[in-house]
């Protein structure tokens, strides 16, 4: 991804990423969304934003990394890394995953 030669300060960086995220949440349904994310979006940034998200119901299911793999084409360690953020992450995936595969995601 692009670096900027200046990084943003913290605050500046915090205030965008509130701001995208209202974007979202003011969305009225999947079509909408889906909509703004090909507007954003490369179709470089879509693919691997999507591939990150289908292989979240595998590693929900327990399926071994290299069956998902396998199955999807995604990455060893791309798998590895939405494994490792589903776990210890900020919780938008469990939040996203209970909504969208409440029968995979076992609740507290």
């Amino acid at each position: 991804m692009k670096q900027r030669p200046d990084p943003l300060p913290r605050y500046d960086i915090e205030a965008s990423m509130q701001g995208l995220a209202e974007a979202f949440a003011s969305l009225q349904n999947a079509e909408e969304v889906a909509a703004f994310l090909r507007d954003l979006c490369t179709p470089a940034e879509l693919e691997a934003m999507s591939d990150r998200w289908k292989v979240v119901p595998l590693l929900l299911e327990g399926v071994p990394y290299r069956e998902i793999h396998e199955r999807t084409r995604v990455s060893v360690t791309t798998v590895g890394r939405v494994a490792r953020t589903l776990g210890h992450g900020e919780g938008g995936y469990a939040a996203a995953a209970r909504r969208q595969f409440p029968h995979l995601v076992p609740s507290h």
